[in-house]
């Protein structure tokens, strides 16, 4: 089929390859059932040892909840002693960015940008080291829950930031066609 030139010079095929991953970065697809009530996720499920199901080796030693407000970025932040699990209820739906500044990780300098809730039932693990943050495209309270293995320290809190646009220019922006 013959297009116009402007047409033309703009058309690209969009990709649908799998997207880069970060070293160590894990998403965890979640049992989710749904009826004509409702919905039911399983969030959690834990060892006899008190590890988390889906990696023993995790022991959950706090869960926190933040909002998200609508518009909000809250980015960038990484912990040097901090593992964490993060869950959206499907009902809500955030947008999730990731940058690997371990020097020595091989995906050093790599990023990854996802969605959350959205209807999906997933749970997201991010390792100490990389860089992580969020931004509500929404126009409603985004609700986070996140898992931790280390209780937060008011006096001493394992926390540093990066300031939400010291990365790419257009990062916290949605994707446009």
């Amino acid at each position: 089929m013959k297009l116009i030139p402007r047409a033309e010079e703009k058309a690209y095929v969009q990709s649908y390859k799998p997207r880069r991953k970060i070293d160590g970065v894990q998403i965890f697809d979640l049992k989710r059932f749904t009826a004509d009530e409702g919905d039911f996720s399983e969030v959690m499920r834990f060892t006899p040892e008190g590890g988390f199901e889906i990696m023993p080796e995790f022991k959950v030693a706090q869960i926190n909840r933040t909002t998200i407000f609508p518009g909000a970025v809250k980015a960038w932040h990484f912990h040097f002693n901090q593992d964490e699990f993060w869950y959206v209820p499907p009902s809500f739906q955030v947008f999730v960015g990731l940058w690997d500044i371990r020097a020595e990780s091989p995906t050093a300098n790599d990023w990854m940008r996802l969605q959350l809730g959205g209807g999906d039932s997933k749970m997201l693990y991010i390792p100490r080291g990389v860089a992580h943050g969020m931004a509500n495209f929404s126009k409603q309270n985004i609700e986070l829950f996140y898992f931790v293995n280390n209780k937060f320290s008011i006096e001493e809190p394992d926390e540093r930031r990066i300031p939400w646009d010291a990365f790419l220019p257009d990062f916290w922006q949605p994707e446009r066609d």
